[in-house]
């Protein structure tokens, strides 16, 4: 028998088991079968697989492989409940949404084990950590439904909602899909992952204590083809995916031109960045929670340590004797720090990844159970370009290299595709928020590790995706703008007259690029003629070179995001100043290509150039009232560069009103002005360069939308592309987009008032920002 002393000096845990035998009555309560939940009920069983407890191998119950019929079904149940559950109000919404968040509290020991049985992770982390961030997902949006009629006037609910989720969190990616769009007064249908299905059929279950009405929320399982059957059915209005990168650009291209709202949150390769000052006994413990919890299966692990040359011998050393006593075993087992992988499959993918490491793999020394687990694992040695230093493995595997300077830190930690989270550790407040605004990701967290909450927006950047989750900003997502758009009509381009006008000497407006004028690389001009037959000028017809070349300028002057809002307000005002002084050669330049009077057009370009200056120092971030000792910054950025097809109907407002906010947050732009009145933009050019503004910050590339569109989309140096155009240009840009997975804001087709609310306010402004949070503890 062991001794008191004994268990003392060895600090060995003894067994504590979870009982499962609640959750395995549930399942026998439906004899281990499971339908679909569609309009309120069970379905009939049809096609079945397997839902097995990774741990143990064993088949815990057997759900129905959804069909593109069963999704049909979904869709039509989710459509016919949506008006009545949108036209009920946020007051009523919220209302059933705090029965959710109530219910989730009373079966929250019901859903831990559920949710450990199916997916492997230790019940420690389902009970301490999802559960309560389910609950309080609830809560939350239970009062943006509260507040939404009030402080969101002039916006409605997009319709049907469709949630694609994966296996790492079920229930939590559950409630981050599932509450803010039901807050907005969408309906749902969600697909849960093929592996971990069960507790997203129990909370369907229990939905009908709250008072959901029938058809509000919709299941079906399946494997991808359901997904994929859900993600192209007509009758969605919005995808929200959370999963890898790759499945990503395949929804980005099935989605393109169908006008489905879309968001996505996708794979990360997170850097975790530890400088020699810091508290290296915490930044340890912060590392086994970044990359061991949930096994490493977390789509933001800290997979990437960096740590500075200096102390990196003595914190592999610490992080090795950390990781040799770390806990692997049944998940179920309350003193378990590591689960099982998830299936068998993945548990393949993460030993063939490492074994094919040319790094020095260090496993843990813990004793590792038969089945489905993989031991905790370093691997250094590695260099930048090191095929593990760059994918995600998705697993307990943490790749490792050393830097030298700050400077060399963000070099590092900004060498990936992806862009979800980041982790910063030093006892220099002063370097942690000098680092956080450079290094390339959505979530920030500061001596500190995968901290969440449903008032702290999260999302990456990049290949890990676009849209926000949390707070007034991920609610956005499931809402539109109540808005009258007609369909844009693609004015026809002035034919040359039999016999034309020529007066004065000839004039061929020339690109602008990084602040000077430039001729197109083709070497090919087009004439631009007024409706009386008025040569008014040439200009050039740019191509894919000019449109790369445009792009380089653009990252150059990619210093501009770092000038402070006062300052780039000052420019635009300047630049109101001086068209305001050429008015009236612009209102007759208008006059010229257009036949209307362009006083007017003049006249709310200047004001528009004075509303974003005024907005330049003033869209301000935020901070989040998060239920802990922490401070979570909500902090507006520029996107980076910005390229964008501008209107046809409006030739110099459209123009401004693109650039103007574009600039006015820190981005650079690549402009393709009207195609069918292009020279008020050229003239433009001229305004810039007596404005003050750096060269590269504003481009403009003339010709043919259609032929400029796909190589601005396609450029993976651009970080968004907008399109207002009157070419049919929308399905092209947002399959082009996929390449990098790049936000876009196309039109579909249909019109914008650019004279009124339309044309200008915070909707820009959103496109042209990022939303990074930055999280900061404090307190000893």
């Amino acid at each position: 028998m062991t001794s008191v002393r004994e268990i003392f000096d060895s600090m060995a845990y003894g067994p504590a088991p979870e009982s499962n035998a609640e959750a395995l009555a549930w399942i026998s309560a439906h004899q281990g079968r499971f339908g679909h939940w569609i309009n309120g009920a069970f379905t009939t069983p049809g096609r079945m697989f397997d839902s097995r407890n990774p741990a143990t191998g064993h088949v815990l119950a057997t759900v129905s492989q959804g069909t593109a019929e069963d999704v049909g079904k979904a869709v039509a149940a989710a459509r016919a409940a949506q008006g009545k559950w949108a036209q009920m109000g946020g007051a009523a919404r919220a209302r059933v949404l705090y029965a959710l968040a109530r219910l989730v509290q009373k079966h929250a020991r019901l859903f831990a084990v559920l949710e450990s049985m199916d997916s492997g992770k230790p019940i420690r982390e389902a009970r301490d950590i999802d559960l309560p961030l389910v609950a309080r997902h609830f809560y939350y949006h239970a009062g943006l439904a509260q507040l939404l009629d009030s402080e969101q006037p002039g916006f409605a609910p997009l319709g049907v909602c469709a949630a694609v989720i994966p296996w790492n969190f079920p229930l939590l990616m559950l409630a981050w899909k599932v509450a803010p769009a039901l807050a907005a007064g969408n309906t749902v249908v969600l697909k849960p992952a093929e592996y971990t299905p069960l507790t997203a059929l129990f909370f369907a279950e229990i939905s009908r204590e709250a008072g959901l009405p029938k058809g509000v929320l919709n299941i079906v399982t399946g494997d991808g083809d359901t997904g994929a059957a859900l993600v192209a059915h007509p009758d969605v209005n919005k995808i929200a995916f959370t999963g890898s990168t790759t499945v990503g650009a395949k929804i980005r291209t099935a989605t393109a031109g169908s006008g489905k709202a879309l968001t996505l949150e996708l794979g990360g390769k997170s850097p975790y960045i530890v400088f020699d000052d810091a508290d290296i006994d915490s930044a340890v413990e912060g590392l086994v929670d970044a990359i061991w919890f949930n096994g490493g299966q977390v789509c933001c692990a800290g997979s990437r340590l960096l740590v500075q040359e200096g102390i990196a011998e003595r914190f592999h050393a610490k992080l090795k004797r950390r990781m040799d006593g770390l806990r692997i075993g049944d998940p179920l087992d309350k003193c378990i720090d590591v689960g099982a992988i998830v299936d068998p499959v993945q548990l393949a993918t993460i030993r063939g990844m490492v074994e094919g490491s040319e790094g020095n793999v260090y496993h843990a020394a813990c004793a590792v159970p038969e089945g489905c687990y993989y031991p905790p694992t370093l691997i250094t040695g590695l260099n930048s370009a090191s095929r593990l230093m760059q994918e995600e493995i998705f697993g307990p595997v943490l790749v490792s290299m050393t830097f030298r300077t700050p400077a060399e830190a963000v070099e590092l930690a900004n060498d990936s595709r992806y862009g979800l989270a980041a982790s910063i550790w030093t006892e220099n407040v002063n370097l942690a928020l000098d680092m956080a605004p450079k290094v390339k990701a959505g979530v920030i967290w500061v001596n500190a590790t995968n901290l969440f909450d449903a008032a702290a927006a999260f999302g990456g950047v990049r290949e890990s995706g676009f849209g926000r989750e949390g707070g007034w900003e991920g609610l956005m997502a499931y809402l539109r703008p109540v808005t009258k758009a007609k369909a844009l009509v693609a004015p026809k381009a002035v034919p040359a007259p039999a016999e034309p006008v020529i007066e004065g000497i000839d004039r061929t407006a020339k690109l602008y690029i990084g602040g000077k004028q430039a001729r197109p690389d083709g070497g090919y001009a087009q004439a631009i003629w007024s409706p009386k037959g008025k040569l008014l000028g040439h200009v050039g017809l740019g191509n894919r070179k000019d449109i790369r070349n445009a792009v380089e300028a653009a990252h150059a002057a990619k210093g501009w995001g770092r000038a402070t809002g006062h300052n780039r307000a000052q420019i635009l005002y300047y630049m109101g100043e001086n068209l305001s002084a050429r008015a009236a050669e612009f209102a007759a330049r208008i006059k010229d290509e257009t036949g209307r009077d362009g006083g007017a057009e003049v006249e709310a370009s200047i004001n528009r150039l004075f509303t974003y200056a005024a907005w330049a120092d003033k869209y301000d971030g935020a901070v989040k009232q998060v239920p802990m000792r922490a401070v979570a910054l909500a902090m507006n950025e520029p996107v980076g560069v910005i390229g964008a097809l501008c209107p046809d109907e409006a030739p110099l407002l459209g123009f401004v009103s693109v650039m103007a906010p574009a600039i006015a947050m820190g981005n650079s732009c690549v402009l393709v002005p009207s195609q069918s009145a292009p020279l008020s933009a050229t003239d433009f050019y001229q305004v810039l360069d007596t404005s003050d503004l750096p060269g590269g910050v504003v481009n403009i590339v003339t010709g043919a939308h259609q032929e400029l569109a796909k190589p601005l989309a396609g450029h993976l140096d651009v970080d968004a592309v907008w399109s207002f155009s009157s070419t049919s240009l929308s399905a092209m840009i947002e399959t082009e987009a996929a390449g990098n997975l790049k936000r876009s804001w196309v039109n579909h087709g249909r019109s914008r008032d650019w004279f009124g609310a339309a044309g200008e306010g915070r909707e820009f402004l959103r496109h042209a920002t990022e939303i990074k949070t930055i999280w900061v503890p404090y307190g000893e």
